[in-house]
């Protein structure tokens, strides 16, 4: 069985919808909402066909499909400048530490502050893998292929990437942190803003949430304790980005608490140790195993292979080059796993 990453297309919107209803909610990126998931793909397709190198909001959405039964049974994300059109909101965790002479007492508070620090920033985002396909890496093979994107088109992102990890969700399908703050003030459950936000933006949060700074030992023990957290569905996501350098900074998402990632983009991993090379080879037995590459846009594809740096390119093995649809002379990024 073998499977390959590809541009997504308006033919994928059943499969997109049907793995939507699987995500459990607070997956804002991916909204079961059909009419939501089909802009996005014509957003997607409009991204993937547009020429020129200047950044703008786009967004880049990938899919896994098996190769030999054409199904999608993933998808991942890449957004090139998050806050472009609307202000893209984080709380941000300061501590601010104050000092009374009359008591000689110091008392240190943490705050949580609404700001835009990471309007511009580029985003990888939207991964979701069906759970019948939770082997073998296909979860690595669908996050790292958007590097390797990254690493074809360049010019098309920014110099800092960020990415939000889902925050704790409770058995009810709530989270502890937007019922401590955000729902004192839009009468909203989690689920209903959620689901509000993914279809039509989060723009309501600027006109209606408090500017204020919020004192984090004012909020219910349950809110604070997850402020920060991932869910335990994303830790060996936490693991994965930090293995590429991302590190959590103090940015958390105004929904539900889960921590912001933030990386250099050029420094990366799968990012800075791409190679680009011609297939001198493509008919390799055994090697390396890697993940490789090639096309512009919209004839992007990736999968798992094996290589070997031979005579100044890359050979690689027939199965890999027939799932990337390509033959000696052809040009390939690739990394290895």
């Amino acid at each position: 069985m073998s499977f390959v990453i590809r541009p997504a297309t308006e033919g994928d919107l059943q499969h997109l919808y049907e793995m939507a209803k699987l995500t459990g909610g607070g997956f804002t990126n991916l909204p079961p909402d059909r009419n939501s998931l089909r802009a996005k793909l014509e957003g997607s397709e409009a991204a993937f066909t547009r020429e020129g190198e200047e950044i703008v909001g786009e967004t880049f959405v990938l899919v896994l499909e098996n190769t030999e039964s054409r199904e999608v049974r993933g998808t991942c994300q890449l957004f090139t400048a998050v806050g472009h059109q609307y202000p893209f909101y984080s709380y941000r965790i300061s501590t601010l530490t104050q000092y009374s002479k009359e008591l000689d007492r110091t008392v240190t508070a943490e705050l949580l502050s609404l700001v835009n620090d990471l309007g511009g920033t580029s985003e990888v985002g939207g991964l979701f893998l069906h759970p019948g396909e939770r082997a073998g890496g296909l979860g690595m093979l669908l996050a790292r292929s958007r590097y390797l994107f990254i690493a074809a088109h360049r010019h098309r992102f920014g110099d800092r990437i960020l990415a939000e990890l889902r925050g704790i969700i409770d058995e009810r399908g709530g989270s502890p942190f937007w019922d401590a703050i955000g729902g004192k003030f839009f009468g909203m459950s989690f689920q209903q803003a959620d689901e509000f936000n993914a279809i039509h933006g989060n723009q309501f949060i600027a006109d209606l949430m408090p500017k204020h700074p919020v004192y984090i030992a004012m909020l219910g023990e349950e809110a604070k304790k997850v402020i920060g957290l991932p869910h335990p569905s994303g830790r060996a996501a936490m693991r994965m980005l930090e293995n590429e350098g991302f590190s959590y900074q103090g940015y958390v998402d105004i929904f539900d608490g889960g921590p912001t990632m933030l990386a250099e983009t050029d420094k990366v991993r799968s990012i800075a140790d791409a190679h680009h090379g011609e297939v001198v080879d493509d008919e390799l037995e055994k090697g390396e195993k890697a993940l490789i590459a090639t096309g512009q846009f919209k004839d992007f594809r990736c999968c798992y292979g094996a290589r070997e740096f031979r005579d100044g390119g890359l050979a690689i093995d027939s199965r890999a080059a027939e799932a990337l649809r390509i033959g000696k002379g052809d040009t390939v990024w690739s990394i290895g796993r």
